[in-house]
C-alpha cells in the first residue's frame, strides 16, 4: 500500500535547477553557425537602409558563408549526428527525390499571399555581365554550407529540443508533433516564401525522422538549393535567391 502511494505522488521527472543554463554546449554548437548566418542578413539590411546599394553588398555573402563554414569546422567534433554512415542507396534516392520535389514546389508557391515582405534577391550581374565567381560562391554556399548549418539547427536541434532539453538523446523517429510543427513553421517564416518554406521544413523533417539519419535531410536540402541556384542563373529569376 505504501509503495502504491509513493508511485502516485512521485514526480514524473526531476525538477530543473534554477541554475541550469537554457542551452547546453551541444545546443550552442548548433546555434552559433545559424546565428552568424542571420547576423549577416540583418547587417546587409541595415547597410542597405543606411544608403549602400544592394550591388555593393554582394561581397557580404562570401564572408557570410565563409564564417559559417569556419564555425561548422570548429564545432564539427560535436556534431555526433553527422558522424554516422551515409544513408543506404534507397534512402539516398528518396532524399534526392524529396529535394527535387521541394524545388518544384518552391518556385511555384510564390503567390502574393504565400509571401511575407519582399525579396530583391541576389543579382550577380554587373552591367548585364554575369559575375561568375559570385555565382559559383553563391551556389556552393547554398548547396554545401547552408544545408549542413540549417539542418543541424532546425531539424537536429530545434525540432528535438522542443520536446527534450537533452535533445541529443531523443531519437528523430520519436519527435512529437510539437517539435515537428514548431521547427517547420519557424523554418518557413525564416524565408520570404513562407509557405514554400513550411513545406520544405515538413519534407526535410519527415526524411530525417523516417531515415533517422541527418545526412538524408542535408542531402535533400542540398539538392533543392543546388538545383534552385542553377535554375535561378538559367532564368535570371534573382528574386528566388
Amino acid at each position: 500500500m505504501t509503495e502504491h502511494n509513493e508511485s502516485r505522488t512521485a514526480p514524473a521527472s526531476p525538477a530543473l535547477s534554477v541554475d541550469a543554463p537554457l542551452f547546453s554546449r551541444a545546443a550552442w554548437a548548433r546555434i552559433l553557425p545559424f546565428a552568424a548566418y542571420i547576423f549577416f542578413i540583418v547587417l546587409g539590411d541595415l547597410l542597405e537602409r543606411a544608403g549602400f546599394a544592394r550591388a555593393e553588398l554582394r561581397w557580404l555573402y562570401p564572408v557570410q558563408v565563409g564564417i559559417v563554414a569556419v564555425l561548422l569546422a570548429v564545432f564539427w567534433r560535436r556534431y555526433h549526428e553527422l558522424h554516422v554512415p551515409l544513408p543506404k542507396p534507397a534512402q539516398l534516392f528518396t532524399a534526392v527525390a524529396v529535394g527535387v520535389l521541394v524545388l518544384v514546389l518552391w518556385i511555384n508557391l510564390d503567390a502574393p499571399w504565400m509571401t511575407v515582405g519582399s525579396s530583391p534577391g541576389y543579382d550577380p550581374t554587373s552591367d548585364g555581365a554575369m559575375n561568375w565567381p559570385l555565382v559559383v560562391i553563391r551556389i556552393l554556399g547554398a548547396a554545401l554550407v547552408v544545408p549542413v548549418m540549417e539542418e543541424l539547427f532546425w531539424r537536429s536541434f530545434v525540432m528535438r529540443w522542443a520536446d527534450a532539453a537533452d535533445f541529443e538523446a531523443l531519437e528523430p523517429a520519436r519527435v512529437g508533433i510539437k517539435g515537428f510543427l514548431i521547427s517547420s513553421v519557424l523554418f518557413g517564416f525564416e524565408h520570404n516564401l513562407w509557405l514554400a518554406g513550411i513545406v520544405a521544413g515538413v519534407a526535410y523533417a519527415l526524411v530525417y525522422m523516417r531515415h533517422r539519419n541527418l545526412w538524408s535531410a542535408v542531402l535533400a536540402h542540398a539538392v533543392t538549393n543546388g538545383m534552385l541556384g542553377a535554375w535561378v542563373v538559367a532564368t535570371g529569376s534573382w528574386q528566388f535567391w
